[in-house]
Formats: C-alpha cells, sequence, structure tokens
C-alpha cells in the first residue's frame, strides 16, 4: 500500500527517533510494503488507513479535512426553532440544512432531540420524526427528510462523467418500528436517482448504517455553482409512483425504494436520525466533528437568525423609514429570497424611540440586507432625520437563502 513519508522528520517512535528518513524531498512519495506494524500501530492492508490497538482506523486516503459534504449532520444547530417541536408544511426547515417533504399536510411533528431518548456515543442530538396517524399511502404520496448539497461542494466527485467517483453515506438511525428503510440520492434536476435500502432489525435502538453508491457516469450534474449539486432523501414512506428498486443509477426522480418501511404509517412510530455523512471513497470513515462556530457559519450561507443587529437608516416622514440596513456576518450563498422581522424593533432619532413591527419592501445582495417600514407601531419621529436601533432592542432578521 501507499503513505505518504515525512522527508523531514519521516515516520517516528513514540520517543521522536525517525524510523524511516529516507527522503529529502518532500513531494516525492514511495511505496511501502514492508511496513505492516510500528509498535502497537499497524498498517491495514485494504489501502484504507492506519489501525489503532482500539480497533479505529485512520483513514489516509484522500484525506485533506472537510470530508463531509454534509452540512449540520449531527444535528446541533437548529436557528430556526431552537429545539421546539413543529408540525411542518411542505418545504419546511427542521434543524438547519434538513428541510421536511409532505404530500399531504400534518402527517408528521419533527423536533431536535424529540422523544429525549440518549444520542450514540459522541453526538448530543439528533433530528426526530413523530407520526401524527396511521396514514395509508397513496401511489402518489411522498413524505421524506432531505438534504440539498451545493454544487461547490460536489463538482470534485465528477458525476456524470466517466471519472464519477464512489460515495459512502453513513448515519445512525433509531426507529420504533423495525424492517427495510429506504432513500435516495439523486442529482439537482432530479432527473437521475439512486435508491438505497437499509435495515433495522432492533427498535428503539441506533444502529449504525454504512452504504457505498458508484458515482453516476450519466445524465445532468451540475459543476462548481451554487446550485444544489445532489440530494440526499431519507423516506418516511412513499407511494408508488416516487420509490425505485434499490442498486442502481436509473433516469428519473425518486424519494425511497419500493417496500420500504412507511413510518407515517403506524400513528405514533418514530424515526431519529444523527451522525449523517456523505464522502468520497468505498469506506466509511468516522464522523467528522467540526466545531460548533465552524459548522454554524457552514449553515449561515443558507439561513441566518440574526438577533438584534445594529442599523442605520433614514426616516422620511413622521412615521415611516425610507430604509435601514446592515452587513450579513456571513455571506448567504444567493442574495436572500425572504427577509423576515421576528419581534419589534425600536429605534432612535436622537430624542424619540419609535417602533418597528413589520417590514415593508426589503433588498438583499449575499452581502447586505435592507428594507423600507410602512409605518411605525408606536411614536413618530422628525422628517428625514437618521435614525439607529436601540442596543436594548430585542428581535431578530431572519434572512434565508435556502434551495
Amino acid at each position: 500500500m501507499s503513505i505518504i513519508i515525512d522527508g523531514n522528520s519521516g515516520i517516528s517512535s513514540a520517543g521522536g527517533t525517525p524510523i524511516v528518513n529516507t527522503n529529502t524531498n518532500p513531494s516525492s512519495l514511495g511505496t511501502v510494503t514492508s511496513i505492516t506494524s510500528i509498535g502497537n500501530v499497524s498498517v491495514t492492508g485494504t489501502g484504507y488507513g492506519i489501525a489503532y490497538p482500539d480497533a479505529s482506523l485512520q483513514n489516509t486516503v484522500g484525506y485533506t479535512g472537510f470530508r463531509n459534504r454534509i452540512i449540520n449532520g449531527a444535528m446541533v444547530i437548529d436557528q430556526r426553532n431552537a429545539g421546539a417541536v413543529i408540525t411542518p408544511t411542505n418545504g419546511q426547515y427542521s434543524v438547519d440544512r434538513w428541510a421536511c417533504y409532505l404530500s399531504q399536510a400534518s402527517k408528521y411533528t419533527v423536533q431536535q432531540n424529540a422523544g429525549s431518548v440518549t444520542p450514540p456515543v459522541g453526538f448530543s442530538n439528533y433530528l426526530g420524526v413523530t407520526s401524527s396517524s396511521a396514514y395509508v399511502l397513496l401511489s402518489t404520496d411522498l413524505f421524506f427528510l432531505y438534504q440539498a448539497v451545493e454544487g461547490f461542494n460536489t463538482y470534485d466527485l465528477a458525476f456524470g462523467t466517466a471519472n464519477a467517483k464512489s460515495i459512502t453515506l453513513s448515519f445512525w438511525a433509531y426507529s420504533s418500528l423495525t424492517g427495510i428503510f429506504g432513500g435516495t440520492i439523486t442529482n439537482g434536476a432530479y432527473s437521475r436517482s439512486y435508491g438505497f435500502t437499509y435495515s433495522i432489525s432492533s427498535a428503539n435502538t441506533w444502529t449504525y448504517i454504512t452504504i457505498t453508491v458508484p458515482g453516476d457516469t450519466s445524465g445532468s450534474w451540475i459543476g462548481a455553482t451554487n446550485g444544489s449539486g445532489l440530494y440526499l432523501r431519507i423516506g418516511l414512506g412513499c407511494g408508488t409512483s416516487g420509490s425505485l428498486s434499490a442498486g442502481s443509477w436509473q433516469p428519473g426522480g425518486y424519494s425511497s425504494v419500493t417496500g420500504a418501511v412507511s413510518v407515517v404509517s403506524t400513528n405514533g412510530a418514530t424515526f431519529y436520525l444523527t451522525g449523517v455523512q456523505i464522502e468520497a471513497g468505498k469506506t466509511a470513515t468516522p464522523f467528522e466533528y467540526r466545531q460548533f462556530g465552524t459548522e454554524l457559519v457552514l449553515c449561515q450561507r443558507y439561513f441566518q437568525n440574526i438577533t438584534s443587529p445594529a442599523m442605520t437608516g433614514v426616516a422620511n416622514s413622521a412615521t415611516t423609514v425610507a430604509r435601514m440596513g446592515f452587513t450579513l456576518p456571513v455571506p448567504t450563498r444567493v442574495a436572500a429570497t425572504s427577509v423576515t422581522l421576528n419581534g419589534t424593533i425600536t429605534i432612535y432619532d436622537g430624542t424619540s424611540t419609535p417602533t418597528i413591527a413589520a417590514l415593508g419592501a426589503t433588498y438583499a445582495s449575499n452581502a447586505a440586507v435592507q428594507f423600507d417600514s410602512a409605518a411605525f407601531a408606536s411614536g413618530t419621529t422628525a422628517t428625514n432625520r437618521p435614525i439607529v436601533t436601540l442596543v436594548a432592542s430585542a428581535f431578530s432578521i431572519l434572512v434565508n437563502a435556502e434551495f
């Protein structure tokens, strides 16, 4: 197998003595076949990493950091709902980056850490779904969780070409139901689909799932753009028209596999998910933990809940604001498609403190947000007077740039 030998220090023992240091040119790599172990550390014969005494595996193939193409796979960021349960409408987001699809309303609820079960070791959060009825699926019904992965984060997989790379999906699943569950990976155009299955054999027990998907050499896949590079869909119940057979790439858009367990068809059934990872290669590596701040910034490319941002503007009458705005803390994927106000803004003009309870017209780029206010909720100000927001004003601006 091939490993990289540091041309300066080589491979060192625990005491720091170089064991291998024959290469003074760091850019020159060699093939090592005679080294199978160094103390208690062994080089695996699979070509995928280094095995340690506790049986953990350090991947050495293509590792450059940021292996995981999924954002918020550990379900730790929940800017919209702060852990509250929601009965989602179709397309509504639960925890960050994870949206809910429902062809029929009110068939399940979703919540970060629903049911308050103990997550798998190493995780503190999960996304929980609870069925609200014993719904009988129609042929056209679709219920699933999904995440769109941006083209900038998938272009290197070379899908749609002869050089398409295999990918591996891994995650932890927990359900009150047992059997064969399903999902799909599709292109952004929803014209190519790969169906996968996985088994949960013990109810109410966390099960670790790994699925390897061959790269798709056909179809239309976007390159390095801010569109959707691929979709991951986790089925919760899909009718026959939205299901396909598992194990191969097929034309068309599908959301689960034929015969998979339908969570929404059992009243009170639960399905929990965490540790979701998609990476290049044919082997699942340990979940890539990122610092909380890093994960939050990655999420904020798509959605931002900004508490009491400092804003300046001008009043164009005693009761209206011509324009207020602020610079976004993180540039968004696209110019925000919606900007909404949560709470009440208190402004200050040097004398009075009128309030704004609703936004008027909004304007956005991927770097800044501005808005007008048609009327103050209370108070007045002088015409054409500069205004600022009070630091103590309790409100938040919700900026959405999701797919």
